[in-house]
């Protein structure tokens, strides 16, 4: 199918916030991106004129969307790889494969395989119980295999009889870590690939609230040993798409954490901070098009997420005045979600040369809209 400008339409199943800035990636390069939403209040389903309602666990809506686009594409990890399967074997160009979503989908299959590629990562072990746990050896991080995000689906563990969710775990080692970086990676269907600075992504309460580009005082041989990481990733799991690896910086070297296959919260960056943002570049990457430059387009960017903050005080709109009024290079980021305490509503991006002053800039700005201080 094409769209009434000869180009190709691009389908993304899932209305959040990644579709929502992929549609605007998306209208520079006229493409027509088609969005299968659940909620009509979804963030993209908000401003793409072309969002169809129905769940990616309903497989009658994902072929009856898939009819409108050329290619399709996730802007989340769970759709069921059956469901994808059967959409590939009807003929329709689906990225990433139900075969390399899986790594994404499933902690367990992706500690396998990294361990089968040598890649290194922390030490791990399924585990189905008390018994398990007591034997791979306590602390030690415990993991849901599916569904986990956003620190969900994470917990600490101390105490072998602490209680656990009854479903699939694994078991990580607490990795003494020094920091968490993150690289992404585009990948086409034609086999180029394009890979992005290494950042440094920090972490509060299992969530990333800032993201440092490039990653600070980063010895070069650990930036160009993660970014050959990632592209040995994305070949070996033959991925098409973004690709983000998450890692910990170690006293010995560079493990891999996660690993998400479409934009990813370490990249909302690049939107200005890149010479391509990791929207178009996903974009580009499925539609099979030359990728774009991942140079960054300033000595140092920084973002930081935004999320709600307590009930009450100056409203949102006059807080977003304030801060334009004395933070005015900083490019501030709306999900289109209603405001909730604790709740990711966009993020803020700060560009410079010096990168302390581009952190307090942008953790500055965040502070004020989450706060109204």
């Amino acid at each position: 199918m094409r769209s009434r400008s000869g180009l190709p339409v691009v389908g993304m199943i899932g209305g959040g916030q990644l579709a929502r800035m992929t549609h605007q990636a998306a209208i520079g390069l006229g493409q027509s991106l088609h969005v299968l939403s659940e909620q009509a209040d979804d963030s993209a389903a908000l401003v793409t004129p072309e969002t169809r309602l129905g769940s990616h666990l309903d497989l009658a809506a994902l072929r009856s969307f898939a009819k409108e686009c050329d290619v399709v594409t996730f802007d989340h990890e769970h759709v069921p790889g059956d469901y994808i399967r059967a959409l590939s074997a009807e003929g329709v160009k689906i990225f990433p494969s139900a075969e390399a979503l899986l790594y994404a989908q499933d902690k367990r299959a992706m500690r396998q395989r990294l361990s089968e590629l040598g890649v290194p990562v922390p030490r791990w072990s399924p585990i189905a119980g008390p018994a398990d746990l007591a034997a791979f050896g306590l602390p030690a991080v415990v993991k849901t295999v599916r569904g986990g995000y956003d620190g969900r689906g994470v917990f600490m563990v101390t105490e072998a009889d602490m209680s656990l969710p009854d479903v699939e775990l694994i078991a990580e080692e607490r990795v003494n870590l020094r920091r968490e970086l993150a690289v992404q990676v585009a990948r086409s269907p034609f086999g180029q690939v394009a890979v992005y600075p290494v950042v440094e992504t920090v972490q509060r309460d299992g969530i990333c609230v800032e993201v440092l580009a490039p990653a600070p005082n980063l010895p070069q041989r650990l930036a160009v040993q993660a970014q050959q990481l990632a592209i040995q990733l994305a070949k070996e799991l033959d991925v098409v798409g973004l690709l983000a690896v998450e890692l910990f910086e170690t006293d010995d070297g560079i493990v891999v954490n996660e690993l998400a296959m479409r934009p990813h919260n370490s990249g909302h960056w690049t939107i200005e901070g890149a010479r391509t943002s990791q929207f178009e570049q996903h974009l580009r990457a499925v539609l099979d098009y030359p990728l774009g430059d991942t140079r960054l387009a300033a000595p140092a960017v920084a973002m930081a997420n935004v999320l709600g903050g307590p009930v009450g005080g100056m409203g949102i709109d006059e807080r977003l005045h304030h801060l334009m009024a004395a933070e005015p290079a900083v490019k501030v980021h709306f999900y289109g979600k209603q405001v909730r305490p604790g709740r990711k509503i966009g993020h803020v991006t700060a560009l410079g040369d010096d990168m302390a002053d581009c952190r307090a800039r942008a953790a500055r700005a965040a502070h004020w809209i989450q706060f109204g201080e």
